[in-house]
């Protein structure tokens, strides 16, 4: 009897049966701003091919009384196996800026769980709050917890995973990605998650991250930059300083591509805008850790530049200064450091008594230490003269950008149960290059 119900099973199923193959089931969702005005990115995997829709409406509305749809890539891991999974992307268009939305995402022949987000406010003079960090793995993923509770609970209106994903995405023939994305989705299906590559991305060229997440601009996510309240966020690889057989020439095309948008952003209206210009990547221009990183060694690729490639391949503190970047987030290493406004290795800060308050160079937070298999860094006995604070405990930051003039950082430690354990205000009468006057 038992192996006749299974034939029937089986036979429904290759009859086109209303049960869904577990295949074709929507994993693995997470949502950004593609940097379109009233849009949302919904992107997801599936094991094997299927159409790609996400069914949404208006909280307290009538249920999925929209439907989108997009498309699907193949990705193959470059693995043994060569695993091949599909990742689907569809853009929500028309968005009420600040409306909460309810969407799952799939086919017909499978939908997700109930999600919801809220349509980004695009309003110059929204006051946005962020959670960053970097360095979070499958293994050892200490934030995650308070983070899945703080976003579900509405604090933030988006994430910053400032590199390094699951340690690594493309072990054990991609399926620790797989477990990854799927361990974030408490996070990434709620908020934008925006991301940049790190140094455990290396794998195929960079390619897990490349084809699972999904940023703006059309450099595969490398790099790009959009906009929010009064701030204009740039993202970018450092690994292009690192890994130079994948070609010395995305180098060159990002640093490029960094002086045009940063000129751009310098023109006088999109400045008084958009005053504030932060960056984010992935391994420091500075540190004192006490390990044998880049940002350990006086010329750091990423600050100075690389003078053994051919042509030189150019630095980023220069440019950065040149056009008044306010602040840089980056992560890497597995503590939390905050420096001083620091440009040459030398302190600018604004005052004895308010290093913060109209500081005469860019600051610089390194927030690495969201929990992974590696565990910490260390430090070295005594601190840089530009290092201002530093702590080893797992943790990760809160951002807010209160106004065109203020903005908060805090730190929390895991460690010590979600306790602020340092916090700094910007102050910033005068933004761009005139502001190191």
């Amino acid at each position: 009897m038992a192996v006749l119900h299974l034939f029937v099973f089986c036979g429904l199923l290759s009859l086109g049966s209303s049960v869904p193959p577990v295949w074709l089931q929507p994993e693995q969702v997470h949502i950004s701003y593609p940097g379109v005005k009233g849009s949302m990115l919904i992107t997801w995997t599936t094991l094997d091919y299927t159409e790609s829709m996400v069914e949404y409406g208006l909280w307290g509305g009538k249920l999925f009384s929209l439907t989108a749809k997009g498309n699907s890539t193949l990705f193959i891991d470059g693995g043994s196996e060569r695993r091949k999974m599909y990742i689907h992307r569809v853009t929500l268009p028309d968005l009420i800026p600040g409306a909460k939305y309810v969407y799952h995402c799939g086919s017909e022949e499978g939908w997700s769980d109930f999600f919801f987000f809220t349509a980004l406010n695009e309003s110059i003079s929204f006051s946005p709050r962020f959670a960053l960090f970097g360095d979070m793995g499958n293994e050892n993923p200490q934030s995650l917890a308070r983070l899945q509770k703080e976003t579900q609970a509405g604090m933030y209106d988006v994430i910053l995973h400032i590199g390094d994903f699951a340690y690594d995405m493309h072990e054990d023939n991609g399926r620790i990605g797989d477990e990854f994305m799927r361990q974030i989705e408490s996070i990434a299906a709620y908020v934008p998650y925006m991301a940049c590559p790190g140094n455990h991305e290396w794998a195929y060229n960079f390619s897990h991250y490349k084809s699972r997440f999904s940023m703006p601009g059309e450099t595969e996510s490398l790099w790009y930059s959009w906009n929010i309240g009064s701030a204009h966020i740039i993202s970018f690889s450092t690994e292009v300083y690192f890994y130079i057989e994948y070609g010395l020439d995305l180098l060159f095309r990002q640093y490029k591509w960094l002086q045009k948008d940063l000129e751009e952003a310098n023109k006088p209206e999109n400045r008084a805008a958009r005053p504030w210009i932060i960056t984010m990547a992935h391994r420091p221009m500075y540190c004192s850790n006490d390990d044998k990183d880049d940002c350990t060694k006086f010329e750091s690729y990423v600050r100075h530049g690389r003078s053994d490639t051919m042509p030189h391949a150019p630095g980023l503190e220069d440019l950065f200064y040149q056009h008044g970047v306010d602040l840089e987030l980056w992560a890497h290493e597995h503590t939390y450091e905050r420096l001083w406004p620091v440009y040459n290795y030398k302190v600018y800060n604004g005052s004895i008594d308010a290093p913060y308050e109209n500081p005469k160079a860019p600051v610089h937070i390194i927030t690495g230490s969201a929990g992974c298999r590696e565990k910490h860094d260390g430090f070295i006995p005594k601190p840089r003269d530009w290092s201002a604070f530093r702590s080893t405990d797992y943790g990760y930051t809160r951002m807010h950008i209160i106004n065109s003039t203020h903005l908060y950082l805090e730190q929390i430690s895991d460690d010590q149960s979600g306790k602020i354990i340092d916090s700094l205000t910007m102050i910033k009468e005068v933004h761009g290059p005139e502001a190191w006057l």
